[in-house]
């Protein structure tokens, strides 16, 4: 049984970091005047992609080293150059001085996040059920812009104004080195995307949508399934993947043989 401790903390958040700087990268290889970047202050990455983008913020803060008022001075400093918000996703494992030390600062907490794992072993299917019309594959290198546009699709359907962002944002995400960008088909056709990262014995699931008209028809299920076998099958011995508390996406991962390890927050600081 594993233990969620500390250590475990700091493989997960470090997956989870490795991941937004490959993106990062990728951003800054594709379009180098975007100005994407990245850096590591105390062991916490700090990484850069636009104003807007959720990536713009720090993933370990204060969970490989304490955190000290000079790191949190340079990492402001790196996002206010930038004319960028400062966010900081912190694990419930990291030092409780950290608490006060961004409540002092002028921090406050603004979001939670349910961080989700599996051990990658046995059965993956869970008692799903399995439509046989519903395929899934890791897409050629010329699909990038199916790929980001069914993403894109599913998405704006509900939020329109995200539309452009989200074609932009899958776009690079289909081409990141760490990177498998996978795509449900429902009787030959394009109707839902996952993405999987693999970093070392541990993967990453994410980038889950579905257009609306193919919805509870088991294309989530079915790339869920493909993708833990895809990663079993090269080595890894852990998934993991984030959640709003108490959401669909939560309880579908539970279904699916994933367990809460911690319950992170993001914290914003204030501009006065």
């Amino acid at each position: 049984m594993i233990c969620v401790d500390r250590e475990f903390s700091q493989k997960l958040e470090r997956t989870e970091g490795r991941a937004n700087a490959d993106f990062v990268e990728t951003r800054a290889k594709l379009d180098p005047d975007f100005g994407a970047e990245w850096i590591e202050v105390g062991g916490a990455y700090a990484m850069y992609d636009g104003p807007e983008s959720p990536l713009t913020q720090t993933f370990g803060l204060g969970l490989f080293e304490d955190t000290t008022e000079e790191h949190l001075d340079r990492i402001e400093s790196f996002f206010m150059h930038r004319e960028a918000p400062v966010f900081h996703e912190v694990s419930p494992l990291t030092d409780p001085a950290l608490m006060p030390l961004l409540n002092n600062r002028g921090y406050q907490p603004i979001e939670l996040t349910s961080v989700m794992y599996r051990e990658i072993a046995g059965s993956f299917d869970h008692g799903a059920a399995h439509n046989p019309n519903v395929t899934t594959r890791v897409i050629g290198r010329n699909e990038v812009e199916l790929w980001a546009r069914t993403s894109a699709d599913a998405w704006t359907t509900e939020h329109e104004a995200l539309g452009e962002f989200m074609h932009n944002f899958g776009s690079i995400s289909a081409q990141c080195s760490g990177a498998y960008p996978y795509i449900a088909e429902l009787d030959d056709r394009v109707v839902a995307t996952g993405m999987l990262f693999i970093y070392d014995d541990v993967c990453m699931l994410a980038g889950a949508s579905t257009v609306p008209e193919a919805r509870k028809k088991g294309a989530q299920n079915a790339l869920l399934r493909d993708r833990l076998k895809f990663a079993s099958e090269r080595g890894c011995k852990l998934a993991i993947m984030g959640a709003a508390p108490g959401s669909q996406s939560q309880r579908n991962a539970q279904k699916n043989g994933f367990n809460v390890a911690y319950t992170r927050t993001k914290w914003h600081l204030a501009q006065g």
